[in-house]
């Protein structure tokens, strides 16, 4: 029985406000694979929640083995952080329709705000490449958080540097 670990309020506004992360599988001959899905949801209880629009590796991989990790970056604040824990996947007809509108939300947020920074940076897109990606996802990966890995650097978060 797993139980997820309670999320520090720093993780959650953290992802909350990623629009895309990193998620990390492992395959049939034990090789990571990693992948850029989009974070739907994140609980204080320790769940995430991920769509996969395509139902490729990440897919696969997750059938033979439920380990996986979630991390994000943010390369301005030089803060990041990795979700390890366990997923199953949620096959598209039990997605709730809450996080079907948080995805569509989601999704229109990152085109605004894909579009304003280029405004603001004096560049016109001449592609909004979410506007190809399919309406609704194929599956869910729900998460069940086991560990969280702080990967900002020690001086920064307070934390002892590993000797080695």
């Amino acid at each position: 029985m797993i139980i997820p670990v309670e999320l520090p309020e720093e993780v959650l506004k953290f992802f909350t406000k990623q629009g895309a992360v990193i998620i990390s599988t492992i395959d049939a001959k034990r090789r990571i694979h990693c992948s850029v899905k989009g974070l739907v949801r994140i609980e204080k209880q320790g769940k995430a929640f991920v769509v996969d629009l395509y139902s490729g590796k990440t897919y696969r991989n997750l059938l033979k083995n439920s380990k996986v990790s979630i991390t994000a970056v943010d390369e301005e604040r030089f803060i990041g952080y990795t979700l390890q824990g366990r997923a199953k996947i949620v096959p598209k007809s039990d997605i709730s329709e809450k996080i079907i509108q948080d995805w569509e939300s989601r999704i229109a947020q990152r085109i605004s705000k894909r579009i304003v920074n280029s405004i603001h940076r004096g560049h016109t897109a001449k592609r909004h490449f979410e506007v190809h990606l399919p309406n609704t996802p194929r599956h869910l990966i729900e998460v069940e958080v086991e560990s969280v890995i702080d990967l900002s650097p020690p001086h920064t978060n307070g934390s002892k540097p590993d000797k080695e």
